[in-house]
C-alpha cells in the first residue's frame, strides 16, 4: 500500500457562498422550501441576488467546508472540485489554498461561470440554499487523479455530486480507485431533498460497498428509509453500511456499526446564528478523529465541537483554529 499523503481528500461541488439574513416572507415570495437546497438556473440566481440585502460572500461547497475544517484541526487535507477561470473562481482557489488545503483541479477555461449558492438565513438560524452549479457540474472523471486519490487515507464524497451526471461518474471512479488502494470511502447524504431524488441509488452505493461510511442528519435518515421512527431507520442503517454517523442537533449524534452503537453529546452554544455548515463541520471533526484512530465517541465529540463553533457565526467555515479549540477542550493532545 502506498504511503498516505493526505488524511482526508474531499470531492464536491465547488461553490461560492452568498449569505444574507432574511425572513420567512422573503422565502415565501420566492417560493422557497425552508431548510432545503434547490438547484436553480442562471436567471433565477440573478433574480434572487437582485432581491437579496447586503451579503457575506465566502468560498463554500459542502465537502470543501468539511475539508477546510479538517485542515483547521491540523490534518493533511486535499480537495477536488471544479471552478471556472474567472474572478470568483480565482477567489475560490485562493481561499481554499490559504486554508492549507491542497487543491489542484484545473479550472475550466470556458463554459458556465463558477458556481454560487445563495443562502438565506432566517432568524432561527435555519439556512435555505439556492444553488447555481455553474462550472461545478462540469467536474468529470478526467479531473480525478488516480495517484492523488490513492494517497488519501479517507476519500469523502458529498451527496450533491449525484445531481450532475459527469460528477456522478467522477464519484464512482474515485471510490473504485480508493478501494483498490485499500482506502476508506465516506459519503454525506447532504440534504433530505437530495435523498428524495436519489434514494435507491444511495442505498445501492451503501449495500454494494461503494461507500464504507455514511453521514446523515435525522431528516436525511428518515427520508432514506421512508420512516418517521428513528430507531427503525437507525437499525436499517446499521445493516446497510460499515459505519453510520447520524447527527441529531442538540441531542448529539449516534455512531453505529455491526459491532456497536455509540452516542456522543452535542456541545451547548449560547445562541445559534447560522446553521450553514453545521453538518459539514461535524463531518470534519469526526473524520479527523477517524484518521487519528480515535474512539467513535471521541470522534463524535470532535464533530460536535467543530459544529458548535460554526453555528455561532455567519458562514460555513471556522473563524478560529479548531486545533486549538480541541486542545483547550482536552479532546486532542
Amino acid at each position: 500500500m502506498a504511503d498516505v499523503k493526505y488524511d482526508v481528500l474531499g470531492i464536491g461541488n465547488a461553490l461560492f457562498d452568498v449569505l444574507v439574513r432574511t425572513d420567512e416572507a422573503f422565502l415565501a415570495k420566492h417560493g422557497m422550501a425552508k431548510g432545503s437546497m434547490s438547484l436553480i438556473d442562471e436567471a433565477r440566481a440573478a433574480a434572487i441576488y437582485k432581491d437579496m440585502g447586503p451579503a457575506t460572500e465566502v468560498s463554500g461547497g459542502s465537502a470543501a467546508n468539511t475539508i477546510v475544517g479538517i485542515g483547521s484541526l491540523g490534518a493533511r487535507a486535499a480537495y477536488v472540485g471544479k471552478v471556472k477561470d474567472d474572478q470568483i473562481g480565482k477567489l475560490y482557489v485562493h481561499d481554499i489554498r490559504a486554508a492549507g488545503v491542497a487543491f489542484n483541479t484545473p479550472a475550466a477555461k470556458d463554459g458556465p461561470a463558477t458556481g454560487c449558492s445563495y443562502i438565506l438565513v432566517t432568524g432561527d438560524g435555519e439556512r435555505t440554499m439556492n444553488t447555481y452549479l455553474g462550472a461545478a457540474q462540469d467536474l468529470s472523471p478526467a479531473d480525478i487523479d488516480p495517484a492523488e486519490i490513492a494517497s488519501a487515507g479517507i476519500v469523502y464524497l458529498e451527496g450533491y455530486l449525484w445531481d450532475p451526471k459527469n460528477a456522478k461518474d467522477a464519484f464512482v471512479k474515485a471510490a473504485k480507485i480508493a478501494h483498490d488502494a485499500r482506502r476508506k470511502v465516506a459519503l454525506t447524504l447532504s440534504d433530505s431533498f437530495c435523498v428524495d431524488r436519489y434514494r435507491d441509488e444511495f442505498l445501492s452505493l451503501m449495500r454494494n460497498g461503494t461507500v464504507d461510511i455514511v453521514f446523515a442528519n435525522e431528516s436525511e435518515l428518515h427520508s432514506l428509509y421512508m420512516t418517521s421512527d428513528f430507531d427503525t431507520a437507525l437499525k436499517q442503517l446499521r445493516n446497510d453500511v460499515n459505519l453510520g454517523v447520524v447527527t441529531r442537533s442538540e441531542k448529539g449524534c449516534m455512531v453505529v456499526s455491526v459491532e456497536d452503537a455509540v452516542a456522543a453529546p452535542a456541545f451547548p452554544v449560547d445562541k445559534v446564528i447560522d446553521t450553514t455548515g453545521a453538518g459539514d463541520l461535524f463531518a470534519a471533526g469526526f473524520l479527523f478523529g477517524l484518521a487519528r484512530n480515535l474512539a467513535y465517541k471521541q470522534c463524535g465529540e470532535l464533530g460536535a465541537l467543530a459544529a458548535a463553533e460554526v453555528i455561532q457565526h455567519i458562514g460555513a467555515r471556522p473563524q478560529v483554529s479548531l486545533k486549538e479549540l480541541a486542545q483547550q477542550r482536552g479532546l486532542t493532545a
